[in-house]
């Protein structure tokens, strides 16, 4: 048997996602229609012999997240449990906490998946992979090639080209190691928590002289990519598997956009019912576009490419929409127009209004380029960027709003540019 952990992290985290993660736990932000969440999920219960999803975080347990995996567990008819932590401990701590649950009925191995990244999810490919190429007990990281520059915002992994063994890891280095980077999904078996114990033991030695009042979860604290990989790298037990499909790290709300677009087009291939498309009185559908059955949207209404329309979304006449996420309740009166942006629960954009941002796609001239993870300013001034709108945000009629961000609860009455809007 199989199991899934998937690590959702908590609220302390996802700080470069706000305004939005004000509303919702990131995990539970939508991409293509369903909670980002939820795309790991499907993936999860799609293989053979999946009998048990574990969510590990330090969300508290909210009614949101208890509603939706009731919904998830009906739906995809797997067992999923949410397992909280008493703090933040680290991809390998949450799991080494937690051991006695993922080894709970004898799995012979489990995948790990970081819930902030965008992928295909080659599960399937990655166990037949490792029942191929690697011993008994050895682990999988998913790699993908990125450009020279960007590898040094991943972790780097160093192969042996013949038996695809990782010989050296490194974690975000300050010079070039590889273009080899980890995806954030790992295949493992039940060894890996003899690795992990070893550097647990390791921290609580170290710390055997200091205060006792956190030892605990300092012993605990232990990060896969920083403590487990470079240990493990060279020592003949930890493999690499590379996927040549999409993949992006959720990082920031521009990120979010692109990695709805992704999903989107692979929607072509798995949820082809889940796009919209032209038909008599529908509005005029261009590229992969979703909407939701409850939004009202007039027949003269332009949408697309890569636009997400969620639920009670009303969209006037003459409305253009073009590379956007527009969530519950908003509205788009006569004749707005939305370029690159998320416009948020609830708000509301008036008549000939323009809403527009700067797309932060990677370059599309690189084959390995990713979304680069750009600061929130640069050299004093807001990095140009997508515009979001939090939730219950009013533009007013005939005003322009460019590469900003709009907090909660605001009532704007005139233009704004290159502003974060309190």
């Amino acid at each position: 048997m199989l199991k899934a952990v998937i690590l959702i992290g908590g609220p302390h985290k996802g700080t470069r996602f706000r305004p939005l993660s004000f509303e919702v736990p990131k995990p539970l932000f939508p991409l293509a229609g369903v909670p980002m969440l939820q795309h790991h999920i499907e993936a999860c219960a799609k293989v053979a012999n999946m009998k048990e999803i574990l969510l590990i975080g330090f969300y508290q347990p909210n009614e949101e997240l208890t509603r939706f995996l009731t919904n998830a567990q009906q739906e995809f008819k797997i067992s999923i449990r949410y397992f909280q932590e008493y703090a933040a401990l680290g991809t390998g701590g949450g799991i080494y906490h937690f051991r006695d649950q993922i080894l709970s009925g004898s799995p012979e191995a489990f995948f790990v998946m970081n819930v902030d990244v965008c992928s295909e999810f080659p599960l399937p490919e990655m166990l037949n992979f490792q029942k191929e190429h690697g011993e008994a007990g050895s682990f999988v990281i998913l790699g993908t090639t990125a450009n020279k520059k960007q590898s040094l915002n991943y972790g780097c992994i160093v192969e042996n080209q013949e038996t695809n063994k990782v010989l050296h890891y490194v974690e975000k280095p300050s010079t070039f190691v590889s273009d080899l980077i980890n995806c954030g999904i790992y295949m493992f078996t039940p060894d890996i928590f003899q690795h992990i114990g070893a550097i647990f033991q390791k921290n609580q030695h170290n710390i055997l002289f200091e205060e006792p009042s956190n030892c605990r979860h300092r012993a605990e604290a232990i990060r896969l990519e920083q403590d487990v990989f470079p240990a493990l790298a060279g020592q003949g037990k930890l493999y690499v598997y590379k996927t040549l499909s999409f993949w992006s790290q959720i990082k920031t709300a521009g990120s979010a956009i692109y990695a709805s677009h992704l999903y989107l087009n692979q929607y072509r291939k798995v949820h082809p019912t889940r796009l919209a498309s032209n038909k008599g009185s529908s509005p005029q559908i261009s590229g992969d576009v979703y909407i939701h059955p409850t939004a009202s949207i007039d027949p003269t209404a332009v949408l697309g490419p890569n636009v997400s329309i969620g639920p009670r979304v009303t969209i006037g006449a003459g409305v253009r929409v073009r590379e956007s996420i527009i969530l519950h309740g908003a509205t788009l009166q006569d004749h707005s127009c939305v370029l690159n942006c998320i416009v948020g629960w609830d708000s509301t954009i008036g008549k000939w209004a323009r809403v527009e941002g700067t797309p932060s796609n990677p370059n599309p001239n690189d084959p390995y380029a990713k979304i680069d993870s750009e600061t929130l300013f640069r050299d004093g001034k807001l990095t140009p960027s997508i515009t979001v709108l939090g939730c219950n945000v009013a533009i007013p009629a005939e005003v322009i709003i460019l590469n900003s961000i709009v907090l909660p609860h605001k009532d704007l009455n005139c233009s704004f540019k290159n502003q974060i809007i309190l």
